[in-house]
């Protein structure tokens, strides 16, 4: 009799299990085909605004020869890189060339888009992943314990400072410590990835990256720090969590099995929404600390209008924005089983 209450009792909890992994499926599968027509959109969009810009491409392009160069001259190079045409049909041989593998190739910085990613973006992932590491690590240890312990004087200190943190924008805190760390204290280099002349090398650009990676995991901290909080903070009074602790369990287990847990989901969904403040915040960050990441030659290409750069990062941006927010809603639905995926 007993196996087979058991058996009975896991019936529904096997069907609701299912329901939910269809429900996620179905919310991957639909997120998966918005991300064409949205990225569609976002390209064309791109390239008809580029049309009524201001900016003339040929500035980026001639640069000091610009004043220089006859009217005449001017007309040839603009028919000779196409930048004559219509948005619409740069914007098709954009689409052409980009389903045949060719990214074009960068007028500004003079090289084929696809080398330019290879040798900037891995130092651009190397400052976010450094960055958003060491955020979520302070979020969750200051959060944690100040939840544990609200309206305590640690508690108030840190949500002043969360306070104080979240009204400053990336470029007041980088500079911020390029004046304390670099120009002050010169405790560490204030730009650039190596010493002037120096190779590159794990201890130069470990050296080189605090100050960036630092200001950039500051800018975030406050959101997480703060959601974290709140979340602990009210998971304290659950009936789960005032049951572990009348049955003698120690604080320490309880927060670590019953209370961290369940606080992950809000912190995860908050993690997903920043991450185009990520973005925003690694062009500054990398603007400023002269960092050679693919941010900088982000807003060099906006500045030119190379659009088969632009188009590129503008598109490549998008999307994984779009897939970071897709993979946070998924670790939410897993992490919190009363959550209910959207598809």
């Amino acid at each position: 009799m007993g196996t087979v209450v058991v058996a009975a009792d896991l019936d529904p909890l096997m069907g609701r299990s299912r329901v939910r992994g269809r429900g996620l499926r179905a919310m991957v599968g639909w997120r998966l085909a918005a991300l064409i027509p949205v990225l569609a959109a976002v390209s064309a969009a791109l390239f008809a605004a580029a049309a009524v810009s201001p900016f003339d491409p040929l500035v980026g392009y001639l640069g000091a020869r610009y004043e220089t160069t006859s009217a005449s001259d001017r007309a040839l190079l603009t028919n000779r890189l196409g930048l004559d045409a219509s948005w619409y049909q740069l914007y098709g041989r954009w689409i052409g060339d980009l389903f045949s593998g060719d990214l074009g190739v960068s007028r500004g910085f003079a090289q084929p888009v696809s080398t330019l990613l290879a040798q900037r973006i891995p130092w651009t992932v190397l400052l976010v992943v450094v960055a958003m590491s060491m955020a979520v690590a302070v979020a969750l240890g200051a959060g944690v314990w100040a939840g544990m312990h609200r309206g305590g004087v640690i508690d108030r200190l840190v949500t002043a400072s969360c306070v104080v943190m979240q009204g400053l924008p990336p470029f007041v805190v980088s500079l911020a410590a390029i004046g304390v760390f670099a120009v002050g204290l010169g405790w560490l280099p204030p730009a650039g990835l190596t010493d002037a002349g120096a190779e590159v090398g794990a201890g130069q650009v470990a050296r080189h990256l605090v100050l960036p990676a630092a200001a950039l995991a500051l800018s975030q901290v406050p959101w997480l720090l703060l959601a974290v909080r709140e979340s602990v903070a009210g998971n304290r009074g659950e009936d789960f969590v005032v049951g572990a602790v009348t049955r003698g369990i120690d604080t320490a287990t309880v927060t670590r099995r019953h209370i961290l847990p369940t606080s992950l989901a809000p912190f995860v969904t908050i993690l997903g929404a920043r991450l185009p403040e990520v973005v925003v915040g690694a062009v500054l960050v990398e603007e400023i600390f002269s960092w050679p990441g693919i941010a900088g030659a982000f807003v060099q290409s906006a500045k030119d209008l190379d659009m088969a750069l632009l188009a590129v990062l503008t598109v490549g941006t998008t999307c994984a924005v779009m897939l970071g927010s897709l993979l946070a809603d998924v670790a939410v639905v897993l992490l919190d089983p009363r959550v209910r995926a959207d598809g």
